[in-house]
């Protein structure tokens, strides 16, 4: 881990991404996993299981760090889950943050 004074570069974009992960990703704390990677990258968004066996949110932050959970996403997720694809739609850059934290939505 790095230390403090990871201040983030001033001019540094802002975007905000929605995110839909297949696979085995439900009953394997993926939610948990993600909220946990997100808040160490720094971003802000949500987290949720859909009825029909997805996990989807939305993640916001600097370009590169959202860039960063979006592989995550793609390829590690949590130890237990098996991410067979995931999709991103509707990016956009953002002039301030929308959301306070990254949270789990029920």
């Amino acid at each position: 881990g790095g230390g403090a004074g990871a201040a983030m570069a001033d001019g540094e974009g802002l975007v905000s991404v929605d995110y839909e992960v297949y696979g085995k990703v439900q009953g394997v704390f993926f939610r948990k996993y993600t909220q946990g990677e997100a808040k160490k990258l720094g971003l802000v968004g949500w987290v949720q299981n859909t009825s029909h066996g997805t996990v989807q949110g939305q993640i916001q932050g600097p370009t590169a760090r959202v860039r960063e959970l979006q592989e995550w996403l793609r390829k590690i997720g949590s130890p237990q889950s098996h991410i067979s694809r995931a999709e991103f739609s509707n990016e956009k850059k953002i002039e301030a943050l929308e959301h306070k934290e990254f949270q789990i939505l029920k």
